[in-house]
């Protein structure tokens, strides 16, 4: 028997469109970002110049990745105000909307971690080394150390993002074999083994979701029907049973996870429109809502009340 594949109920609910607007939104931006930065070495319009760790748009708008800064400086490296300012930028622009924003929406290595993700569905490839999700942690750590020791941008010579975004630009040598070995890993070794185990990028953009202010949320959760499909397609999954399930523990509905990446694609999949987009605001449980409600009196002629006549 063929298995059902997560997703299929929604698209035959709500149309395959519908079922996959926020995938093909986040396919349309980093593909226009990828398109922004080629048309000046491709074609000599020159929108935007530079790369993913530091840019400037029409001349006028900065933006620097804080993480490649932060072991610059460590480095020893000297920082332009221009720099500066496009990190602060960026920082601002994560901190509101989710710092791994950046993975789901923008990281061009997320189209290989995807790509692999559906080969591994397709081929039925269930098994999976154990990694613990806190090495990305302990890697986010360990590249400044190596940048101050060395004085020296170590990571960047090996960073799949680098490599690929410099490989598209000016030829990927031999840096296809590192995309190559991230492909392989998410295929053959873990489920989401890169971005959800080992990318320190991603960690580093994690620590700035604390305070953001857009959200998904559960908020129809009460219609769950269990079937799983927002677990099977999530990249981060540990952070969605919190806020759809942690209803009778007095949780919200507000995915508060700082490793979700607001890809949507719980949203998509949801054939009962759980999800949403929202805000962290207004995250009180149904539970304790109904708790701190006043009881209302009762009527005159309700049992238990004596009519004084």
């Amino acid at each position: 028997m063929k298995a059902r594949r997560a997703g299929s109920e929604a698209a035959a609910t709500r149309g395959w469109l519908s079922a996959h607007k926020w995938l093909l939104a986040r396919r349309f931006s980093q593909l226009s970002i990828l398109g922004l930065f080629l048309l000046g070495p491709w074609f000599g319009v020159w929108i935007v110049k530079g790369n993913l760790n530091s840019s400037v748009t029409l001349d006028v708008l900065p933006l620097s990745d804080p993480y490649v800064l932060l072991q610059s400086l460590l480095a020893g490296h000297a920082a332009e105000l221009t720099a500066l300012t496009g990190a602060l930028i960026v920082l601002g622009f994560y901190v509101l909307l989710g710092g791994r924003v950046f993975c789901a929406w923008v990281c061009p290595v997320n189209l290989v971690t995807d790509a692999a993700h559906w080969s591994r569905e397709r081929l039925g490839l269930v098994g999976a080394a154990r990694l613990s999700r806190h090495a990305r942690y302990w890697l986010l750590g360990a590249t400044p150390l190596l940048a101050a020791l060395t004085g020296t941008v170590v990571w960047e010579l090996v960073n799949p993002v680098s490599v690929f975004h410099r490989g598209v630009i000016f030829g990927m040598g031999l840096g296809w074999l590192v995309l190559l070995a991230v492909f392989l890993l998410d295929l053959l070794v873990s489920r989401r083994a890169w971005c959800g185990h080992l990318c320190p990028m991603g960690a580093f953009y994690s620590l700035l979701a604390l305070p953001s202010l857009l959200r998904v949320r559960a908020d129809k959760r009460s219609q769950c029907d269990d079937c799983m499909d927002c677990f099977a397609v999530c990249p981060e999954p540990q952070v969605i049973r919190p806020a759809l399930k942690g209803a009778e523990k007095g949780v919200g509905p507000v995915i508060t996870g700082l490793n979700c990446t607001n890809c949507g694609r719980c949203i998509d999949v949801c054939a009962r429109d759980v999800f949403r987009f929202g805000s962290r605001f207004n995250n009180r449980s149904e539970a304790s809502v109904q708790r701190r409600a006043p009881r209302e009196p009762p009527a005159d002629d309700s049992p238990g009340v004596e009519v004084l006549r």
